[in-house]
């Protein structure tokens, strides 16, 4: 392959890591968001969180990007770049499935927590902020790596709208050299080193939230006895 058709898929690849930071942050605030609010007191924030959780959880990500970029410029009268787009569409869908996430770590919360903020004379915000989240958050990490991850493979539909991200140009590659094993082997393995790269930053990052709340794994005992002495004694 000629170096500038490296180049082009090197420029693919940059593209996707943009969607997948940008729709990640999206999600997260919108995980966040939602997920507290189907913890809320009041029946009217559950049931609007909830809406949302189920609209988008149960809508496919690829007929919401072309909703996006098709649907809402002739209904609203302006037009998305195909990168907001992508954004946006990717961002609330997978938002809706961090939301289940970040609500089942609240409820997941030993209730005396709770019980113990209420006692303290702590508001719902205090105790959601000093009490819940931070022994909440650590266990949100493994499933929301995996979300991420998902995130990476879905940022792939884009190239439906013509958006050049390393899908679409190594479509084109294998369009200008007419062969399919070679350019797709190296965008398998692209996904597959962001995908590392991506997962252990996620461990790293749940390994120093739990040490601060003291949940650091401990090291794995041996499972071998200790050598008797003389006479069977230790």
């Amino acid at each position: 392959m000629t170096s500038g058709l490296w180049e082009l898929v090197l420029k693919g690849a940059w593209v996707t890591v943009q969607l997948l930071v940008l729709s990640a942050l999206l999600a997260t605030a919108a995980a966040f968001v939602a997920g507290v609010a189907r913890t809320h007191k009041l029946w009217i924030v559950r049931f609007l969180a909830g809406l949302y959780t189920e609209v988008f959880r149960g809508t496919s990500a690829l007929v919401m990007i072309f909703w996006v970029f098709f649907v809402l410029p002739p209904a609203f009268g302006w037009q998305l770049v195909p990168l907001w787009a992508g954004t946006l569409a990717l961002g609330l869908t997978y938002g809706a499935y961090g939301a289940e996430i970040v609500r089942g770590a609240l409820v997941a919360v030993d209730p005396a927590q709770q019980e113990g903020g209420i006692a303290l004379s702590f508001t719902p915000w205090q105790r959601m902020r000093l009490i819940l989240l931070p022994q909440a958050v650590p266990e949100m990490i493994p499933p929301f790596s995996n979300l991420l991850v998902e995130l990476l493979k879905g940022t792939a539909l884009v190239s439906i709208m013509g958006m050049g991200d390393l899908a679409f140009s190594g479509n084109l590659v294998r369009l200008a050299l007419q062969e399919s094993a070679e350019i797709y082997t190296y965008i398998l393995l692209i996904y597959f080193v962001i995908a590392f790269l991506l997962t252990r930053a996620m461990r790293g990052l749940e390994k120093k939230l739990k040490a601060q709340v003291g949940k650091a794994p401990r090291k794995r005992e041996s499972a071998l006895p200790e050598p008797a002495g003389i006479g069977g004694v230790r």
